[in-house]
């Protein structure tokens, strides 16, 4: 077991803390949650807590979460393989009944109520409720049908504006709606990075299973830009599930988001770390306006 923290560290961790909590009082974080973090009990309630506590000093956190390992394991239990293309899962009508009642049911309100134990007061959406997030089929490459996977056209941020304003934290499942009222199934990376666009957000934070991004040696890659980017693209070092979490990390880095930060959620408190202390965690994507 870890030695017992001394009063003067604890004084000192809330010392270093304190600039973060004034600087970022009253501005709005973004957070993809997904992973372990989602997975595992202990992460699952050090996650709560930071999200509680994020709140009570002001800040405003809104959530996006995934699913995929859950997803994967009712398709499991009806006798259906999960199947992927470039990244993006495959979802016929069977397959989008199966991710609207776990990602739109279990799991939203899992995390839900999860936070509403800890203190919070939080809320879950999906982009059916008040049609938020609207959507149209989409295409890879142009032509590549994968069923009910969606594109996002709009999403309608002064709901959610409004919902934090209240003193709600709001947690959204990326679930669109097309013109018919149709469901799309839509990347949760995506979904988290439009938002944080829309909602000119201080800090888009990407919760993942890795420390961030690795080159070919297996190093962190602690600033990416552009460049940097296309590069790992180019020779295969980026590939699969990375490329929405990077396309989408880079494009809210692009339109106004002031940093996207990839973590690793299986860090207890990584949140906390990430936002209230002077080092930094994981790898920063830097938008074309960056220095």
């Amino acid at each position: 077991m870890n030695a017992a923290v001394s009063p003067s560290a604890k004084a000192a961790i809330l010392s270093e803390a304190l600039p973060y909590i004034r600087r970022f009082a009253g501005c709005t974080l973004v957070v993809k949650y997904g992973g372990n973090a989602m997975t595992e009990p202990q992460l699952k309630e050090g996650f709560a807590k930071d999200i509680v506590l994020l709140k009570l000093v002001g800040i405003n956190p809104v959530i996006v979460h995934g699913g995929g390992p859950q997803i994967n394991g009712m398709l499991e239990k009806i006798g259906k393989k999960g199947e992927f293309v470039q990244g993006m899962r495959v979802t016929d009508g069977e397959t989008m009944d199966v991710v609207e009642m776990v990602l739109g049911g279990h799991v939203n309100k899992e995390i839900v109520s999860l936070l509403n134990v800890h203190g919070g007061r939080a809320i879950g959406l999906t982009g059916r409720d008040n049609h938020f997030i609207k959507a149209h089929k989409m295409l890879l490459d142009g032509q590549t049908d994968i069923g009910q996977v969606g594109e996002i056209d709009h999403i309608d941020c002064a709901l959610v504006q409004q919902m934090s304003a209240a003193g709600y934290i709001p947690v959204i499942a990326p679930i669109g709606v097309g013109p018919n009222g149709e469901a799309f199934n839509i990347n949760a990376d995506l979904v988290a990075g439009k938002l944080a666009e829309g909602l000119n957000a201080e800090k888009l934070v990407m919760m993942t299973n890795i420390a961030g991004v690795m080159d070919k040696n297996g190093r962190l890659l602690t600033n990416l830009t552009p460049e940097d980017i296309d590069a790992l693209v180019a020779d295969g070092t980026l590939s699969g599930g990375m490329l929405p979490k990077i396309s989408s990390a880079l494009e809210a880095a692009t339109n106004g988001v002031k940093a996207v930060h990839i973590i690793d959620g299986r860090i207890p408190n990584v949140l906390l770390l990430e936002i209230f202390t002077d080092s930094g965690i994981g790898t920063m994507i830097l938008g074309k306006q960056n220095p």
